[in-house]
C-alpha cells in the first residue's frame, strides 16, 4: 500500500486552515492536520474554528473543493486545573469536518491525575468518533514512550492511543524494542521529520529545533525507517517546521519539498 501523508499545521503555522488546505492539495498531500486549539505561546497564530464562523466556513469549503480529508486536530493539553469540557467545541468542529484523531499532551507531575483526565477526555471524544492520541515530548512531564504507554494502558480506553513523533522518539532515546510490546491498535498516525544528528544540550535548544529547525526526511541524523517499520501502516503527518526555509521558499514550495523528500526517502518502509 502506498504511504499516505498529511500536512501538519506546525509546518506552515502562519497559514490559516483554509489556506494550508489549498497548499496541501496543490502539493499532493492526502490529508491536512489543523491546530484549532492554540498553545498560548508568544506570537503563535490562533485559528479558533469553533468560535470563528467565517474561518470555519472557509475551511469547510477548502476541504470540499480539494477533496482532502482532515486527519487530526491539536492540541489538547492535560494540566493542573484543566477544564476538559472546554475542548468540546473543537471536538464538534473536528467531527463536522471529518477529522479522526486528536493530538494530546500531558503537562502535570501528577500521574494519577493525568491518567484520570486522559480517560475522561477519551470518553468526551468518543461520541464524536475521535481517538485521543498521547504524544510524549522530550521536555514535557510525559517525555518517553514508556511514560505514554503507562498512561494509555492504565486509562484503558478503546479510543486511546499514542502519537509517535520521530524527533521526540530520537531525542528521548527510546529503544526500538519498546515499540514491539505495545498494541498496534494504539498507533493511528505518526509525526514524521528529520533533524540534525547532534542533539541540543539544553531545553531551549530542543524547543528551537522542534519548532523552527526540523529537516526533510533523510537529510538529518534520525534513523527513521527502523522506527516506522515497527509501526502499522498508518498516515504520516509531516511536521517539519523550518523557519529559514519557509521564508526562503514560501509556504507552498516548502510544503511541496517536504512531501517530495518524504515520498522519496520513505518509499521502502516495510509495514
Amino acid at each position: 500500500m502506498t504511504n499516505q501523508f498529511s500536512l501538519a499545521h506546525l509546518t506552515v503555522l502562519e497559514c490559516s486552515p483554509a489556506e494550508m488546505t489549498y497548499i496541501a492539495a496543490k502539493a499532493g498531500y492526502d490529508f491536512v492536520s489543523f491546530r484549532p486549539i492554540g498553545l498560548g505561546t508568544v506570537n503563535e497564530p490562533q485559528y479558533p474554528l469553533a468560535e470563528n464562523k467565517q474561518m470555519f466556513n472557509e475551511t469547510k469549503k477548502a476541504l470540499n473543493e480539494t477533496g482532502l480529508q482532515l486527519l487530526d486536530i491539536e492540541m489538547v493539553r492535560i494540566y493542573d486545573g484543566v477544564n476538559l469540557e472546554d475542548y468540546l467545541p473543537a471536538f464538534e468542529v473536528a467531527a463536522e469536518l471529518g477529522g479522526k484523531h486528536v493530538l494530546t499532551t500531558i503537562q502535570t507531575d501528577d500521574r494519577e491525575f493525568a491518567t484520570e483526565k486522559f480517560a475522561e477526555i477519551c470518553e468526551l471524544a468518543k461520541p464524536f468518533g475521535l481517538t485521543i492520541d498521547l504524544e510524549f515530548i522530550t521536555w514535557y512531564n510525559i517525555s518517553t514512550l514508556k511514560d505514554a504507554g503507562d498512561i494509555v494502558r492504565r486509562a484503558n480506553c478503546d479510543n486511546g492511543g499514542i502519537l509517535i513523533d520521530l524527533l521526540h522518539f530520537d531525542r528521548s532515546n527510546v529503544k526500538l524494542e519498546e515499540l514491539d510490546s505495545l498494541p498496534e491498535e494504539w498507533f493511528h498516525y505518526a509525526h514524521v521529520c528529520d533533524a540534525s544528528k547532534e542533539v541540543p544540550a539544553t531545553t531551549e535548544g530542543l524547543i528551537y529545533t522542534a519548532r523552527e529547525d526540523r529537516l526533510y526526511p533523510g537529510e538529518g541524523g534520525i534513523d527513521m525507517k527502523p522506527i516506522l517499520n515497527r509501526l502499522p501502516k498508518i498516515p504520516y503527518s509531516l511536521e517539519i517546521p523550518n523557519a529559514k526555509r519557509a521564508q526562503e521558499y514560501g509556504y507552498e514550495k516548502f510544503a511541496r519539498y517536504c512531501l517530495e523528500n518524504a515520498k522519496s526517502h520513505l518509499s521502502t518502509v516495510e509495514n
